[in-house]
């Protein structure tokens, strides 16, 4: 199972990138708004850190807009990924963009039905949005589980991402569920590095060691 970090913070990046435990990227121009830099800049520093997938969001609507938008934003290096909405644009430039080998990470999936057309499509990636259904009440990796299976099923080429993840619970899940790739905020790898019971435990080495005469 392969991590990305969810972030555009170029700090956080480096820090886990270095620890050897993040695969790549995924941004959002909301995520770009945060960090308060230009676009190009952000990516492009992205891309001088991370040599993996760096998924950056198309943000035309209609299918030809996002061909477009797509093919200047692939030239920002050989490991961009373009977000493209699951709407039926979305698929038909997913379909299209597909045929000229650039890669597409299909983004706010919360149906196994919509997951399954934009594999047929053939986006590359298909992101499950957990958190945003379990907000609405609805079991978000119950969502994940059913397009593992599907995808297994017929040796579909599509990775799953597991996205909008909100405690490690969902990473955990995620990776029984069979999910290619979960993408993780910082806030939610620093949890998953960290537990009280490892502090405890380096607290009484330390104390013991002190008593120890060299």
């Amino acid at each position: 199972m392969e991590f990305y970090i969810d972030t555009a913070e170029i700090e956080a990046i480096k820090k886990y990138w270095d620890m050897g435990v993040i695969d790549g990227v995924t941004t959002n121009p909301t995520l770009i708004a945060r960090s308060g830099r230009v676009f190009s800049e952000v990516v492009a520093e992205i891309a001088e850190v991370v040599k993996g997938p760096i998924s950056v969001e198309a943000v035309s609507e209609t299918a030809e807009e996002l061909i477009e938008e797509s093919k200047k934003l692939a030239e920002y290096g050989e490991h961009i990924v373009i977000k493209i909405p699951m709407t039926e644009a979305g698929l038909k430039a997913t379909k299209e963009l597909s045929k000229l080998g650039i890669k597409t990470n299909v983004t706010l999936v919360f149906s196994a039905s919509q997951a399954l057309l934009a594999a047929k499509a053939g986006a590359t990636y298909v992101s499950i949005f957990v958190g945003r259904l379990d907000d609405k009440g609805h079991e978000g990796m119950d969502v994940v589980w059913e397009t593992s299976q599907i995808f297994q099923n017929f040796d579909m080429d599509s990775k799953i991402i597991t996205a909008s993840i909100r405690h490690p619970r969902h990473v955990i899940d995620a990776a029984k569920a069979g999910s290619h790739v979960a993408t993780v905020p910082p806030a939610i790898l620093d949890k998953m590095t960290a537990h009280p019971l490892t502090d405890d435990g380096l607290a009484r080495f330390a104390a013991d060691w002190a008593k120890v005469k060299a």
